[in-house]
This record gives structure tokens, sequence and C-alpha cells, in this order.
């Protein structure tokens, strides 16, 4: 058994490169000899170190296609919706009690407002990522460049357009702007999370 490990040891070294770390073998008493060969192993415990795709294709692509953006952007949008939301309704079911109430009434007060404003909120939100993902995949294939800041503040203002666009001219400009600086700045905190932020 000693000669065993012995052997595991000098072959996971040569396999992973390392002089100093053995690797443990849990099936080197089962098996015998055999076991020890890690050679086996190592395709069954080193894990990938980059994306699998399906495709050959899809590697050269380094971003995400139209289906994944309304996917991302509209489940970001609805959860991020419904937490907003359903903190604001929770404040709104605290300051609602009347007095006599009993416990479990305002508890059940508390659980209609966040569920309520949770719910449309949710939905609101959500139909602006789902805006948002058709635009910036629209800004992408129309322009044909994948520069963050540009495709981005475009379509942060052509979605502020479209969702206020029933509320007239006036209205709908103000959110086009207010949906433009809003991606502008959260884009730009991105990059300089990325740049100068270690995560």
């Amino acid at each position: 058994m000693k000669d065993e490990n012995q052997q595991g040891s000098q072959i996971g070294s040569s396999v992973f490169g390392e002089d100093t770390a053995r690797l443990y073998n849990p099936y080197a008493d089962l098996y015998g000899a055999a076991a020890g060969d890690l050679r086996s192993l190592e395709i069954v415990y080193r894990l990938p170190t980059k994306p699998e795709h399906l495709f050959p294709d899809e590697a050269a692509v380094e971003r995400r296609n139209l289906s994944e953006n309304l996917t991302y952007y509209t489940g970001c949008g609805y959860l991020a919706g419904a937490a907003f939301g359903g903190v604001r309704g929770f404040g709104e079911g605290l300051r609602s009690r009347e007095e006599g109430d009993t416990p479990k009434i305002r508890v059940n007060r508390l659980l209609n407002a966040s569920g309520h404003r949770g719910r449309t909120t949710g939905n609101k939100f959500g139909i602006l990522g789902l805006l948002y993902a058709g635009m910036e995949s629209g800004t992408y294939y129309l322009r044909g460049t994948d520069d963050d800041i540009g495709n981005n503040i475009i379509a942060g203002l052509a979605t502020g357009v479209a969702y206020k666009a029933a509320a007239g001219v006036r209205t709908a400009a103000i959110a086009g702007a207010l949906g433009g600086i809003t991606v502008g700045g959260l884009v730009g905190v991105k990059q300089f999370s990325r740049r100068y932020l270690a995560f």
C-alpha cells in the first residue's frame, strides 16, 4: 500500500506539474495499483476554466444574443421591482394600521400591501427590462458595433420614450432623458468597478 501511495504521488506530480503536492486517490485501497493511475482521474476532477459551448460558433461571440438579453433583463427587472415594491408596500401597510386591529388583521394588511405593491412594481420594471433588451439588441445590430456606453445610452433613451409614448411628447422626452441618464450612470459604475475594484 505504501508503494501504491508513492506511485500515486509521483503520477500526480507529473500530471499536474507540482513536485510538492500529492493527489489523494480514495480508490487505491479498493482497486490496487490500477487505481494509482491518476491520469484517468484528471478528466473527472479537473473542472473547465472557461465557458463550454454546445456549438463552436457560439464561442466566438462575446455578448448575449437577443433571447438571452430578454430573459436576463426581464427577470432582473421583475425581481428588482418586486423587491422594491414589496418594501414600499410593507411601509404602506405599517402606516395604514388602525386602532383595535388584531395581530392577524395587521399581518394580513402587511402581506396584502406588500404583495400588491410588489406585483405591480415588478410588472412595471419587467416591462422596462423587456423594452430595454429589445432596444439594446436592436441598437447593436443597427450600429454594428459593440460600443458599451453608446449602445446602452441609446437603448435607455429609446426605452424611456417607448414606455411613456402614450402620455404625450413632453412626458416621453423626459422619460427618455431619464432612461439615458440612468443607464449611462449604471454603465459608468459597471466600468469603474471592473477597472478599480477587484471582484
